[in-house]
């Protein structure tokens, strides 16, 4: 089963589904082998992977670039986050037919003026619920796998407030679109509400310490009714902090001796990337070659 058909049983399960974020080939490799089942691809993790912050700076072709790694790293689903699609609706066009190309299983779309900035930072906009209606009805229509999911988010809790989020919400699950992503929810209350008022369509929550939203525990969103959970930060956060004690060790000590029981083994670094698979491809061809010659 390709990993789209997969992703769109998930989506219609009555459980939900935790996709960690990653950024990268590697971190996508980790999210996979610690048995999650899809993988999410952080526009926000991407851009700060980059050395930059999350605030409109990433350009479409850089994120389709690290897609198709993250793809070709794994075999679970990919959601990817699609910014507002890098224009408008005529660029939201291009922007699902390229990420299609790099085998990713969905994207979620925001209506945030381009450029966007991070959910959870403030001095958003968005654009007038008409706009956003024709772009995604324009991202519907220019799909040529109709397993891929196109996932609508709005941003309008911090602008316009929950009411008209919401109104957003029902009017873009009318459009025909696969999951509801309303971000920025600023309350427990809030976070109840949503699925009470778009009880039809699976639910996206954004899932990380620090934001508007409260950070609450996977059981207790299920019971609420989401069905698909993103964690766009946690692995960056482990990341950071884990090379920042190495850095910081190697600066004072001169050697990370003292915590190389916490750091991972040559052999299991080289285990995580395939090296045992790639081996065995260099033996199976190169030594033909060399009888060949």
């Amino acid at each position: 089963m390709r990993s789209r058909q997969v992703l769109r049983q998930l989506f219609g399960r009555n459980r939900l589904l935790v996709a960690p974020g990653c950024f990268d080939g590697l971190s996508a490799r980790l999210v996979e082998e610690a048995g999650f089942e899809a993988a999410y691809l952080s526009g926000g993790a991407v851009a700060r992977s980059m050395g930059i912050p999350d605030i409109g700076l990433v350009t479409m072709s850089e994120v389709i670039e690290r897609a198709a790694q993250v793809v070709s790293a794994v075999s679970i689903p990919v959601i990817a986050d699609a910014d507002t699609g890098y224009g408008n609706a005529v660029n939201l066009v291009r922007t699902v037919r390229e990420f299609e190309r790099t085998g990713v299983a969905a994207i979620h779309i925001e209506d945030q003026i381009t450029p966007k900035r991070c959910g959870h930072l403030d001095g958003k906009e968005v654009i007038a619920l008409g706009e956003m209606a024709n772009k995604l009805e324009a991202a519907l229509a220019s799909r040529s796998d109709a397993d891929f999911c196109i996932i609508a988010r709005t941003d309008a809790r911090a602008v316009h407030g929950f009411d008209d989020a919401i109104q957003r919400g029902r009017a873009f699950a009318k459009l025909g679109v696969d999951a509801i992503f309303v971000e920025a929810p600023q309350s427990e209350a809030e976070l109840e509400e949503i699925p009470r008022a778009l009880p039809d369509i699976p639910l996206l929550v954004n899932v990380f310490k620090g934001g508007k939203t409260p950070m609450l525990p996977v059981e207790r969103l299920q019971r609420m009714g989401y069905r698909i959970a993103i964690y766009p930060s946690e692995t960056q956060r482990a990341g950071i902090h884990a090379m920042r004690q190495a850095l910081g060790l190697l600066k004072r000590d001169g050697t990370t001796e003292a915590m190389d029981d916490a750091l991972t083994t040559f052999k299991e670094r080289d285990k995580i990337v395939g090296l045992d698979e790639w081996q065995t491809i260099e033996r199976q061809f190169m030594a033909v070659n060399v009888e060949k010659s």
